[in-house]
């Protein structure tokens, strides 16, 4: 059996969490599978290396700038092989161009294009325990690239679709997937499983366990993920194809996003093509337009445009809107906003599933600001002050709690 394990930043904290892991990695080792195990940079040590290079510039090179950042996860997946060879255990640590792993040239977000698997092939069929810093590759020039944060989930994934494990284990500091986040309702549950639908949606949403590129890559590939976590023997959640039994539960989860900020584009001219100009000017600039909202023109030639965007990205989404001064009249921003969001599967075959939402919504006198929708979704923009109010209502009228 064949098995993938990725171990996040926190579970390799240091010295003491890395012999852990150690443990962990021999005992699945000593129960007859064969594994390569993935790894981020220790805790806060990506954060320091930013660090680094920002007390010269804030504009590094990215090569020069993946250079640097890649070297967090060798020094962890250099340490953990160490630390099973001195345990009596055979093991080889790989960077990601070792591993065979192939991307775009696009420097600090790469993509990944393939994955050459014969060393990785060639180590576990000497019975090694593969050890692979995770979040990076290279490109066709051999320079080093990174996936972008969260990038050791990505790794992961697509090592586990190149070498058709059996499974992929994703491990950090939380014990599965539950039902909202249990700092702000604690009598949300942990679920058994989920669809790959639902933990994209819930991943792209704001919830933090898995990074929403692998999970895409993991329904791509067919790849089986347990989200577990590093400090306990809890069997997690499964991530994997949508089952009969899935859809009989209409939702599953409830997501607080509070990285959002609102832009209002008020008098906007009413005229063909200029959507596409506002919001292809957002796109080549690499911004994330998340909800939008146009009202229906107006006898003047005039309608309202709104639309949300990451916080980080406002300054910039902020600068091009005032490019297109002379067809909007007046721009408004607000960042007391957040986004609450429903999902389940279960949602494409029962009904009123939105109205006891907006019902629930307006018994706690919070208003509604914007509504998108999709078969498994349905997310609002409220108040920034009414978000952990909202979760919570929402936990319990759908039963979330049972």
């Amino acid at each position: 059996m064949l098995v993938v394990q990725k171990y996040g930043g926190t579970s390799v904290g240091g010295l003491d969490r890395i012999e852990s892991v150690a443990n962990r990695v021999i005992k699945a080792k000593d129960d007859n599978k064969d594994l390569v195990v993935v790894v981020s940079a220790m805790s806060g040590e990506t954060n320091k290396l930013v660090g680094y290079a920002d007390s010269f510039t804030s504009n590094a090179s990215k090569r020069e700038y993946d250079m640097l950042l890649s070297s967090g996860e060798q020094v962890t997946a250099s340490l953990l092989a160490i630390a099973l060879i001195s345990k009596g255990y055979d093991s080889i640590a790989m960077s990601g161009k070792d591993a065979g792993i192939l991307t775009d040239d696009n420097h600090t977000y790469a993509r990944i294009e393939s994955i050459d698997t014969t060393n990785m092939q060639k180590a576990l069929d000497n019975n090694k325990i593969i050890v692979v810093a995770g979040f990076q590759g290279a490109n066709a020039n051999g320079d080093i690239t990174t996936l972008g944060r969260g990038g050791s989930d990505l790794s992961a994934v697509a090592i586990a679709g190149a070498l058709n494990a059996d499974i992929c284990e994703i491990y950090s500091d939380v014990d599965g997937i539950y039902t909202t986040d249990p700092r702000i309702e604690p009598h949300a549950k942990k679920l058994d499983s989920i669809s790959y639908d639902e933990m994209l949606e819930l991943s792209s949403l704001g919830a933090k366990v898995l990074q929403n590129r692998s999970v895409e890559l993991a329904k791509k590939l067919g790849v089986k993920l347990y989200a577990k976590s590093s400090f306990s023997d809890d069997k997690g959640t499964l991530i994997q194809e949508e089952s009969d039994n899935m859809e009989a539960v209409v939702v599953s989860g409830v997501v607080l996003d509070k990285n959002q900020a609102r832009v209002t584009l008020r008098g906007v001219s009413d005229r063909p093509g200029i959507a596409s100009e506002i919001f292809t000017s957002l796109a080549d600039e690499g911004i994330v337009v998340d909800m939008i909202i146009q009202n229906v023109g107006t006898t003047d030639g005039l309608t309202n445009l709104g639309f949300t965007v990451p916080q980080n990205d406002f300054e910039k989404a902020k600068e091009l809107m005032e490019h297109f001064d002379h067809d909007i009249h007046a721009i408004d921003f607000d960042f007391d906003v957040c986004k609450v969001s429903i999902v389940g599967v279960g949602m494409r075959s029962h009904s009123g599933v939105a109205a006891t939402a907006f019902t629930q919504m307006a018994k706690d006198n919070i208003n509604i600001e914007m509504i998108s929708t999709s078969e498994i979704k349905i997310s609002m923009i409220i108040n920034d002050k009414y978000g952990e109010l909202a979760i919570r209502e929402l936990h319990k009228i759908y039963n979330l709690d049972k």
